[in-house]
């Protein structure tokens, strides 16, 4: 059969598609920080992060595809799916939500920038994603970035140890979680959010009511739910799509934005004005995006015969089975890939999980 012809700009810039979706992701969950802490002031804990996952599982509910369009999460799945929510949608904005009650919004946003150390060195020591010279250099730009922000916050005075802290617990639980997620990219990631953050919104809705936490009232209960929906439900659902497209450990990598986001969003609210090392931080962090979006690692790999379960296209190159009927566009069945080896431009997604 003819080897169907790859995408031209996936052929030569496989990662600006997962790095895009990650940085877009970044935008949506960088702006909730600061949001989360002006609507969830006065709101308990708990109820703060029911509200939020609440939101995102609506998002979630609403956007699931249909069975041939995207693979379904499967029963063998929900182990993992419970230690997703246990840390992603329980522990994560729960210590999110208390940080944000006892330091800055600017502070809270630039702590952030360590859930990408963590997921990235996670996905590297787990999975044994590929990290080149490019790779690290561009985490390196955006954990140097958040670091100066983070020093140029400590100047400031702004920040309380403990809140911060917290935070750190929150960026801790979402590297795990991340890492976690990775082995169910290839599902439908609107039925992978509806799930975890029905799970996580139940959870703390639970531990909401044995605290004694009172309701807050409609507007700020409304304007939670809002956050989540977007912040949380839909940022997350690009993540996993950007997992797919390029890995956990780029996503993480470029997702590293998201405190600079926040961190400006605070500043235009007025919490404070940018300092110099505010905007160097930030022009590294813009370096450290520009790489990843260029990346482009290739060589001549093989592919083990493999059946498999996801949404895919005939136009990537690794798609070649028949159909009575070609479908249109991205389709999901079980499909077999025949052993394979060929050379073209390639990232860690799950067709290209091979050694170096």
């Amino acid at each position: 059969m003819r080897r169907p012809m790859m995408d031209s700009t996936a052929h030569s810039l496989p990662a600006l598609r997962g790095g895009l979706l990650a940085l877009l992701a970044a935008v949506l969950f960088g702006v909730s920080t600061p949001l989360v802490q002006r609507f969830g002031a006065g709101v308990g804990t708990f109820t703060t992060a029911a509200l939020l996952y609440a939101g995102a599982a609506v998002v979630g509910a609403f956007s699931r595809q249909r069975v041939e369009r995207e693979a379904r999460v499967a029963a063998g799945d929900l182990p993992r799916l419970l230690a997703m929510a246990g840390f992603g949608a329980v522990l994560g904005p729960v210590a999110l939500a208390w940080g944000l009650q006892h330091t800055s919004g600017t502070g809270a946003s630039l702590m952030l920038t360590l859930e990408a150390l963590f997921t990235v060195l996670l996905a590297w020591r787990l999975y044994r994603e590929t990290m080149g010279l490019r790779v690290w250099t561009a985490m390196l730009l955006l954990l140097a970035g958040g670091a100066l922000l983070v020093l140029d916050q400590g100047r400031s005075g702004g920040g309380q140890v403990l809140g911060l802290l917290a935070v750190l617990v929150a960026t801790l639980a979402w590297g795990v979680d991340n890492t976690l997620s990775r082995a169910l990219a290839e599902r439908d990631p609107s039925q992978v959010v509806m799930l975890k953050a029905a799970i996580g919104a139940g959870v703390t809705l639970l531990l909401a009511w044995a605290a004694g936490e009172s309701l807050p009232d409609a507007g700020r209960a409304m304007a939670l739910l809002l956050v989540g929906a977007s912040g949380y439900g839909l940022s997350l659902r690009l993540y996993l799509l950007a997992q797919r497209a390029f890995g956990a450990a780029r996503t993480g990598s470029v997702f590293a934005f998201a405190p600079f986001i926040g961190a400006a969003l605070a500043v235009a609210l007025g919490e404070r004005s940018p300092g110099a090392l505010m905007v160097v931080g930030s022009a590294l962090m813009l370096a450290g995006v520009v790489l990843h979006l260029g990346e482009s690692h290739g060589h001549e790999h093989g592919h083990d015969a493999i059946e498999h379960e996801h949404a895919h296209r005939h136009d990537d190159g690794h798609h070649d089975h028949a159909h009575d009927a070609m479908p249109a566009g991205a389709h999901s069945h079980a499909h077999v890939h025949r052993a394979l080896r060929h050379a073209h431009p390639h990232v860690p997604d799950a067709h290209h999980v091979h050694r170096h």
